[in-house]
């Protein structure tokens, strides 16, 4: 048969099927030369396709992982500002104001990221979305290098009645190589450094498909290395006087007032998340624990459930009371180790798996319009959807102030950027 005939090495073949035509009739192939050649065509255009759109996907990937050219710029300049002008370093919050950052009759959400911009937008919206805004106390946590930027722009751009509180991780006594042994690791295991930083290209295979190919390359993302990732897992430690906070993610947008969200009785749990196994999206891929973990690997067979459902991280509710009595943080550990140990053969995907399994358990469901998901990647995501939820959530590669963002739903992020703010404007962000 034709088609189980191996094609000659070195087969030269023509670059398109019109060139083909052509050199059928210039040269009057027999049936059988033709039907080959044409396989070998086929074949070879199907292979041109494939790479470039892995190709595609690749450069999507760096573009998600770079700094934009106008937030590089607006951190250099307000570390210079830092420096040079006493209004920038000015204490946050203001001393008479210290004592409501430990007042637990205050709304109090908790942000980590060392992106300005993005972190503006957050507690922008916020603030302009809330009943109460003279209620709110804002903790925003960020790493040694960008402190001083992320210190400049909040005090120099108050969000007043609101309090923000801007700290570095050097800061924290706390968060030392002892109380946090995945910092000793994630430094010292080659493994590690290799998988996050090392070449994309060859774990590339034509016989993925471009979903398949998506994945490996978005679990990847250095950030699933970043301490500020995960920080989240350390909250009771890091606010020892809190009793219960918001979390929320650098690519979100709040719409509402979100001070309903801590009162909701949490049944004696500690995470209230917005479960994931319910929804229906084309291009929401994790729902399930099966989404997420190895089940071939024996350890994973033997201690969770395929099935069970998975839950959303970026907008948590989380009592810290409930959490100081649970050993979550040991778990988180304990699994981030024998994933290591076992070659990122247990899950290849960031911080959540080791959360799922360490908040077995201590999760209470919230309403799902509390958090809508996947405005980072599903390009047919309903506007009016978007508009109704209390909280967006530009999961994915294509974040809004990225050029790949996705237009339509970039006006829901941009809408709270300070567009007349003089560093905002000399960076040019968001010029096109």
């Amino acid at each position: 048969m034709i088609q189980d005939e191996e094609i000659p090495e070195g087969l030269k073949l023509p670059d398109s099927f019109s060139h083909l035509v052509s050199d059928m009739k210039n040269n009057q192939y027999d049936a059988k030369t033709f039907a080959l050649m044409l396989r070998a065509t086929i074949m070879k255009l199907e292979t041109e396709i494939m790479e470039s759109r892995f190709s595609e996907l690749m450069n999507k990937h760096f573009a998600a992982s770079s700094i934009p050219r106008g937030i590089h710029c607006l951190s250099l300049r307000l570390t210079n500002e830092y420096s040079s002008n006493a209004h920038a370093r000015r204490q946050l919050p203001f001393p008479e104001l210290l004592p409501l950052v430990s007042n637990n009759s205050y709304h109090h959400f908790i942000l980590s990221t060392d992106n300005i911009l993005a972190a503006s937008v957050v507690v922008t919206s916020a603030v302009e979305s809330s009943l109460e805004p003279s209620k709110i106390v804002f903790h925003i946590i960020t790493d040694k290098k960008t402190y001083a930027a992320m210190h400049s722009w909040f005090a120099l751009n108050l969000v007043s009645p609101a309090i923000v509180e801007v700290k570095g991780v050097h800061q924290f006594d706390w968060l030392t190589r002892e109380n946090v042994p995945l910092l000793d690791v994630v430094d010292n295991h080659n493994d590690i450094k290799d998988y996050y930083h090392g070449s994309h290209i060859t774990e590339t295979n034509l016989s993925d498909t471009t979903r398949k190919f998506a994945s490996k390359l978005e679990v990847r993302s250095p950030k699933y290395i970043s301490l500020l990732n995960h920080l989240r897992i350390y909250l009771p430690k890091l606010f020892p006087d809190l009793e219960k906070v918001i979390f929320l993610d650098d690519d979100v947008v709040i719409q509402c007032d979100l001070s309903p969200l801590l009162e909701i009785d949490l049944h004696g749990k500690v995470n209230g998340a917005v479960e994931t196994c319910k929804g229906e999206g084309e291009w929401v891929m994790s729902k399930r624990f099966k989404n997420y973990f190895n089940f071939s690997h024996p350890i994973i067979a033997k201690h969770l459930d395929p099935d069970e459902c998975a839950w959303a991280y970026g907008m948590n509710i989380f009592d810290l009371r409930a959490w100081r009595k649970t050993n979550i943080i040991e778990t988180y550990h304990h699994w981030f180790k024998e994933n290591l140990d076992s070659n990122l053969t247990l899950w290849k995907f960031g911080t959540l798996p080791p959360a799922l399994i360490a908040f077995k358990g201590h999760v209470h469901p919230i309403d799902p319009s509390w958090h809508m998901l996947g405005l980072g990647y599903q390009s047919k995501t309903d506007i009016e959807n978007v508009k109704k939820a209390a909280v967006i959530h530009y999961n994915g590669q294509l974040k809004p102030w990225l050029p790949i963002g996705l237009e339509h739903l970039r006006p829901f992020w941009t809408k709270y950027v300070n567009y007349s703010n003089d560093f905002v404007r000399n960076c040019h962000i968001m010029d096109s």
